[in-house]
């Protein structure tokens, strides 16, 4: 194996150094982290991450099984690292001395303290957590987009993908898992061909070699290129996905330089996430196009046209030293898919599509939301409870609500009249020299404290008798079953244009089939 394997294709049980790891905050908040336990940081103990509900440095993030709550830990954010502003010396001329830097040398680092409150969740990075924490660079191909894509493509392990317009690397990520069938071995030639035939094996026939899995991402932003491939790099998927800084609408697909471009990727799926999708289809064919085809293709009004662009000029054939090669399998359909936001965009691909020779040519669009399902429990006695609204349900429980505290605002201000009478009561017998109790009562009269029979009861009463009920109440029968709708959807408006390339059918062909089948 040339390099050592991806976490998005195989992350392991466990959290490993220098790895990516996704700290889960929020369903739909994620912060993307490389663990390293290293002594290079401002802090004692070492790489820290700072989030909204914590610091959790790395130390407390390693060897930790994916899915695991991680607590967070007590970190000083706000003075450690941080020195006094002293006065710089100047030399004779008057000009100031750099002070010379000090390196602080750290022979281990400190264990962190868990703190009182907040946590996350150390999750594996997978396309889905990427496409939700990725450095956005360009507009992002969500999930339920890049999974429906990937589905209608017919995608499988084994199979060449050309992905045009690669931006943030959203789709490419995804791409990569679904063609994955493993890494290449040994000598391999430019298609990606894994030969099965073993040492061992060397005395039978020769077998089918296996066709390994190949994302060939093309961008035309040399510096989102420079990043992807980094990322890529970075990622593990560099024996898998191919980063090329290129212009489709003018170069096209085949891999090599732009003098010679003479391997192709022979791809089986093709992704066109292009501003003018029709201006690269002229590449996608099988044979050369003719020049009549090419320019009712590239010929638009608010695209590119051989009258104010002479690079499209396509009235001379094309020069000797870039042959016509084409990108694709010859040997397999292709399937396309076109994502473009305007409707407008659409009517250009379908008709540059046919006059190119694509059959079975159909837009669809997504509109996915997501569903929160569970039961809405309504009622005064669940009040003080989690996960219900304590709120009356019906008319009967409002009224005997409001009875309870009348009746007990009644009986609060009967006692503090009666406290008063006692007070004046007490104070007149001083004064009479009447013989009291202990309690301070007058012996040989009425006076004694009077016991409230019936009163509602307080808040905290109900609080507790709402938790005595709780232990032999089945809450997860109780309620009614509802469902609500997320209120932003993680999507954008995209029009999606499908179609089938058939493979070339010759006399060849024709004859062999005959011949196979009588």
């Amino acid at each position: 194996m040339s390099q050592r394997p991806s976490p998005f294709l195989d992350p392991g049980a466990h959290s490993a150094q220098n790895e990516l790891g996704i700290l889960q905050l929020r369903r739909d908040h994620l912060i993307p982290a490389v663990l390293s336990a290293n002594t290079d940081s401002d802090y004692a103990e070492g790489k820290v991450e700072n989030t909204r509900f914590g610091s959790f440095p790395h130390s407390t993030l390693l060897n930790q099984p994916w899915g695991t709550q991680i607590l967070a830990s007590v970190v000083d954010t706000g003075s450690r690292g941080k020195s006094k502003k002293r006065k710089r010396e100047r030399d004779d001329d008057g000009q100031e001395t750099p002070e010379p830097k000090k390196e602080v040398v750290k022979d281990e680092i400190v264990k962190a303290a868990t703190a009182t409150s907040g946590f996350v969740h150390l999750v594996p990075p997978t396309p889905e957590t990427w496409t939700l924490c990725l450095p956005h660079r360009t507009q992002v191909v969500y999930t339920p987009d890049y999974s429906y894509i990937l589905q209608r493509l017919r995608v499988r392990p084994g199979d060449h993908i050309v992905e045009a317009g690669a931006g943030s690397g959203s789709f490419t990520h995804a791409a990569a898992r679904a063609v994955f069938n493993g890494y290449q071995e040994g000598d391999n030639n430019a298609n990606g061909l894994l030969d099965t035939n073993g040492p061992e094996q060397a005395a039978y026939p020769k077998k089918r070699r296996r066709r390994m899995g190949k994302v060939y991402s093309y961008e035309f932003h040399a510096p989102r290129a420079t990043q992807l491939k980094a990322e890529i790099e970075e990622h593990g998927l560099s024996d898998i996905v191919t980063i090329t800084n290129r212009d489709v609408y003018e170069d096209g697909f085949c891999l090599g330089s732009q003098e010679e471009l003479n391997t192709s990727p022979d791809a089986d799926v093709i992704f066109l996430d292009l501003p003018a999708p029709w201006l690269a289809l002229k590449h996608l064919t099988r044979s050369p196009p003719s020049a009549a085809v090419v320019k009712s293709v590239t010929a638009s009004s608010d695209s590119p046209t051989p009258d104010n662009d002479p690079s499209l000029s396509t009235s001379q054939p094309q020069p000797t030293s870039k042959p016509f090669r084409s990108p694709l399998n010859p040997k397999k359909p292709i399937r396309i898919c076109t994502f473009s936001p305007c409707i407008e965009q659409v009517t250009k691909t379908v008709s540059a599509m046919r006059s190119l020779g694509w059959l079975e040519i159909g837009m669809a669009e997504v509109q996915s939301k997501r569903l929160e399902v569970r039961r809405e429990r309504i009622g005064l006695q669940e009040e003080g409870l989690r996960g219900a609204n304590p709120s009356a349900a019906t008319v009967a429980e409002a009224v005997q609500r409001l009875r309870d505290v009348e009746d007990r605002a009644k009986a609060f201000h009967g006692l503090q009249k009666e406290k008063q009478e006692e007070v004046f009561r007490k104070a007149e017998a001083k004064k009479k020299g009447l013989n009291l109790d202990a309690d301070g009562n007058v012996k040989a009269g009425k006076g004694g404290k009077k016991m409230i029979e019936g009163l509602p009861p307080s808040k905290q009463d109900r609080l507790d008798r709402a938790k005595r009920e709780l232990e032999n109440r089945n809450v997860y029968k109780e309620g009614r079953l509802v469902h609500r709708t997320e209120p932003e959807l993680k999507t954008h408006t995209s029009y999606l244009v499908f179609a089938v390339l058939p493979r070339e059918w010759t006399k060849e062909d024709e004859e062999r089939a005959r011949r196979g089948w009588g």
